[in-house]
């Protein structure tokens, strides 16, 4: 084994037995140096490890205005910046504990349409918030800074510009007012020098979340594509010839991840971002349960924001006559949850059943169009050992980037802005101009 300089010296100062240096200030230095080199001087730094999966050869785009060609992997690896952390952030319970923490101001402003799905199917009604412009007014019935449109501004959105949107979904019992989400889109909504907003973005927000009102008697699940599907249908017809682009978000990535699969080459949207997509929910949900903070702190947490949003649409989701609402009443964690709601609910005969059918791993072998995904290693939530690696190397369509550092949704930086807010700029603004 290769001698280390560091573990040396600390035994170098062990042997002397110097009173001052086996002081109080020596054993500062020899934790400090312990510390130093079980995570390495670049971790300690907050300096991330990138590394990037994908196939041998991989798709290559042709920019529009100068005709260069490119690789997608080529493309990914040269608009990503080194990943810099907050080195006082240091593992991935720090990083995604922060989330708790944080409270930026990034106002983005909406407005929300609600949706009557097509299908009878999926029969129920879904809201979908469109970032717009500072305006003055609320409604205390929705999220801040968000109003319903009118039916005449509603009526008068159609438009024949060719800007690009960006249509977002969010996380787990999340919305268009999360702050991870705003973080992403502050950059694309912000307007240059000449006062100009390039972008234009709208939020499809699950049924029952972001206080929106619960129609039918199932919730969102991780396999539920149809609204996505239903909203980008509408994008498209009612904006023809804007060039339409997806990022998902956790729950949203893999929600996104399955219709991009779904749809193939028939698939609206000319690219794709997915960040801290849990990829295997059955490995991810055992993965919580393995570990004491995993089972006590991630999946009670998310079980009880999932029991919270199940209060405030019990009568209407209690009408559905698999759902036993005292014993749901009763439930901890997120994978009872998904058991005795969004398993019974759907119809699926286990847990496992669900998770199985909703992953979106294999899915994305059906994409035919560019997507990128971002992973942070250490990610406590949507675990590592998930990752479809080997996936992701037998499709050209795609590149994997994980960060050695970074939890989940956070990737947070010294000062606090947040490192994939400016991976989600650069890739999205280098693809508008880029075909197949």
């Amino acid at each position: 084994m290769e001698r280390q300089p560091g573990m040396e010296f600390l035994k170098d100062v062990w042997r002397t037995r110097d009173p001052f240096i086996l002081g109080l200030e020596g054993t500062a230095l020899i934790i400090f140096l312990s510390v130093t080199l079980r995570m390495g001087v670049g971790r300690l730094l907050g300096h991330a490890k990138t590394t990037y999966h994908h196939s041998a050869r991989t798709i290559s785009l042709q920019r529009r205005k100068d005709a260069e060609t490119v690789s997608l992997q080529d493309l990914c690896k040269s608009i990503t910046p080194p990943c810099h952390l907050n080195p006082f952030l240091f593992n991935g319970h720090l990083q995604t504990a922060w989330t708790v923490v944080k409270h930026d101001s990034v106002p983005i402003y909406y407005k929300r349409h609600i949706f009557e799905h097509e299908d009878p199917s999926y029969a129920g009604t879904y809201t979908v918030d469109f970032a717009v412009q500072p305006y003055e007014g609320s409604d205390p019935t929705l999220p801040p800074r968000t109003t319903y449109y009118t039916s005449s501004e509603f009526s008068s959105l159609s438009s024949q510009d060719t800007k690009p949107m960006l249509v977002v979904l969010h996380g787990l019992s999340g919305g268009s007012h999360e702050l991870y989400l705003r973080h992403a889109l502050a950059p694309l909504l912000t307007p240059d020098e000449k006062g100009t907003v390039r972008w234009e973005a709208c939020v499809i927000n699950a049924r029952g979340c972001a206080m929106s009102k619960l129609t039918s008697s199932v919730f969102f699940s991780a396999r539920a594509t149809w609204d996505t599907r239903q909203t980008i249908s509408w994008l498209r017809q009612t904006f023809p010839n804007r060039p339409l682009f997806g990022i998902g978000f956790s729950l949203g990535a893999n929600i996104l991840t399955n219709y991009l699969g779904e749809e193939g080459a028939g698939c609206e949207l000319k690219a794709a971002m997915v960040l801290s997509n849990p990829w295997n929910l059955e490995v991810s949900s055992l993965a919580l349960q393995r570990t004491s903070i995993g089972l006590h702190v991630y999946s009670r947490s998310m079980g009880t924001n999932m029991k919270k949003l199940f209060e405030s649409h019990v009568e209407q989701i209690s009408k559905n006559p698999r759902i036993d609402v005292e014993k749901i009443r009763g439930l901890r964690y997120l994978y009872e949850f998904d058991s005795e709601v969004q398993g019974a609910a759907w119809g699926y005969p286990t847990v496992g059943a669900y998770y199985r059918d909703a992953s979106s791993s294999d899915s994305l072998l059906a994409i035919r169009i560019p997507f990128f995904a971002l992973h942070a290693r250490d990610d406590p939530i949507a675990v590592d050992e998930a990752l479809p690696r080997n996936e992701i190397e037998q499709t050209p369509y795609g590149v994997l980037c994980t960060t050695s550092l970074g939890g989940h949704l956070s990737w947070f930086e010294l000062g606090g802005g947040r490192w994939f807010a400016k991976v989600v700029r650069i890739p999205l603004l280098s693809t508008v101009g880029v075909t197949c």
